[in-house]
Formats: structure tokens, C-alpha cells, sequence
């Protein structure tokens, strides 16, 4: 079973995740094998983390955030799954510029199942729409079981907020249930990072002080920091971009993704709550 690790072309390549590149053919069919891109990685891999944990099954509940217009949802509701996507208010995502992108801002289902992944009458009856600030995530979304988000949490302001953010989205799931985030992770460097602005990078301190939290909050998580070792993986890509894209160098530094897979614990909620007043107050 996958636990939470780094992208690696080893990964991409395995028989489970290419099995799921073949359902994404038509977001990228040019005759390769498989995209070694760590957007890709990280689709295939969330799919592959809940699949494996009985979440793609008909009857599940799942709660995407910041999706965006990824292929996940449509994905999922294939799946039989019934879904809430959401994304940024609209005043937000003008404010911030991901309304400046055509494929990195959702408004609404009619951009969330653009590649026909699933039918259309089955896509509408199993997906729903918000729009939800992820560092404010309504109350009312609960008991879901599972969670999901893609490159989204390191677009909150800070490292805290992301890290916060992971562990508010454990409150939205059932005792047992799943969360899988990805996010950017630091190669370059053990120390200088952005710990500020539009977009932050995680150190292995910060996931291992993340991974503590878990932890102490009783949820189960197991995490590998092997970095792969293949050409493609030491290539770091840089603009213009190649077609092999798994370590990007952004705003100087080296970065590449990294997937979470978290369990939700039994008491997970109340001693959740208190760790984040005592962090706050």
C-alpha cells in the first residue's frame, strides 16, 4: 500500500499509477508511455492512495479543495463516489490571480469534467460545487470519508497556514477516513525556504513538525523522504520546460512534490481542536 513519499519516475512508472495514466490519456495522449510531470504524479497518486483504502467504491463520500479544473473529480464521480468540490471565492481568486489562468481556477462543474472522464448525467448527480477559503473551511462540511488536495496548501500565505490546513481537513472526515494533500517540497535546501507569500516551500523539518502534530492529534501517518535517483529525477527543469518535469526550479530554489496520506484516529476531532487553540492563543 502507498504511504505518503516523494515523486520519483520510479513511482510514475509503477503498474498502478500508469494504469491510472491510461484513464488521463486524453489530457495528454502524444504516444509516451507515461508524462513524467509531478503534476501528473500527483493525480495518479491521490487516486491511487484512495483506491487502495476502499474510498473509490460507489456509496463513498469525498470533499475536494482548491481543485481547480484537475481531472480527480470527474475521476472520482465515475468512481460512483459523491463528490464537493470546491475552490476560492471569486473576489479572492481575482485578488490573488488564479483567475488569470484557463486551468487553475474552478467557478463551477461545467469546468470540471471538460475531458468527458465521466458521463455527464452521473457526473451531475454525484458532484457538487462550493466555492470555500481552505483557512476558513465551513462547518458544515462533515463527515465525509475522504479528503483530497492537489499543490493547493502552499498557496495559504505561510507554512503555518498550510500545515494548519491539514490538519483542519481531518475535522471534514469520519473517524477511519482518508486525507491525501500534496504539496511542494524543498530539495535544494535543509535551511533558506519561503516561508511567506503567494507560494511556500516545505522543508523535511517543517513535514517532520507536521508529521508530529499528526501524531499527537491521534492520527496515523507514515512518511518515506527518499528521493529518487534516476536522470529524470536529478534533471531539474527550468523554463522552457522539457517533458520531463518532476524537479522544477522556482524562485531559485530546487523543489519537487510530495504526497501526504493521512488516517484519520478515532479522537481525532477534540484533541484536534485543542492543539489549535493552544497554537493560537
Amino acid at each position: 500500500m502507498l504511504r505518503s513519499q516523494l515523486c520519483s519516475a520510479e513511482s510514475l512508472r509503477s503498474p498502478a499509477l500508469r494504469a491510472w495514466a491510461e484513464r488521463l490519456r486524453p489530457l495528454w495522449d502524444d504516444g509516451r508511455d507515461v508524462m513524467l510531470h509531478r503534476k501528473m504524479w500527483e493525480w495518479l497518486f491521490i487516486a491511487e492512495a484512495l483506491r487502495e483504502r476502499g474510498m473509490l467504491v460507489p456509496g463513498r463520500s469525498g470533499l475536494g479543495f482548491g481543485v481547480g479544473q484537475e481531472p480527480l473529480v470527474a475521476l472520482f464521480a465515475d468512481a460512483g463516489c459523491d463528490l464537493v468540490a470546491t475552490d476560492q471565492p471569486h473576489g479572492s481568486a481575482i485578488a490573488s490571480g488564479w483567475t488569470d489562468s484557463e486551468a487553475e481556477w474552478a467557478g463551477g462543474l461545467e469546468h470540471l469534467n471538460t475531458h468527458a472522464l465521466c458521463p455527464d448525467e452521473l457526473f451531475v448527480r454525484h458532484v457538487r460545487f462550493r466555492a470555500v477559503d481552505m483557512t476558513a473551511i465551513p462547518p458544515d462540511l462533515r463527515g465525509f470519508d475522504f479528503t483530497w488536495s492537489s499543490c493547493a496548501l502552499e498557496h495559504l500565505g505561510s507554512l503555518a497556514a498550510g500545515a494548519d490546513f491539514v490538519l483542519a481537513s481531518l475535522e471534514c472526515v469520519r473517524p477511519g477516513g482518508v486525507a491525501v494533500h500534496t504539496t511542494e517540497y524543498l530539495v535544494s535546501s535543509e535551511d533558506a525556504t519561503v516561508e511567506a507569500g503567494g507560494t511556500v516551500f516545505y522543508r523535511r523539518r517543517d513535514i517532520e513538525a507536521l508529521v508530529q502534530r499528526l501524531h499527537r492529534a491521534g492520527h496515523d501517518i507514515d512518511i518515506d523522504y527518499h528521493l529518487g535517483d534516476s536522470p529524470e529525477d536529478l534533471h531539474v527543469d527550468v523554463p522552457p520546460y522539457s517533458d520531463v518535469h518532476l524537479r522544477t526550479q522556482l524562485a531559485g530554489y530546487v523543489t519537487t512534490s510530495l504526497a501526504l496520506i493521512v488516517t484519520k484516529g478515532s479522537g481525532g476531532g477534540g484533541r484536534l481542536r485543542s492543539l489549535l487553540r493552544r497554537r493560537t492563543g
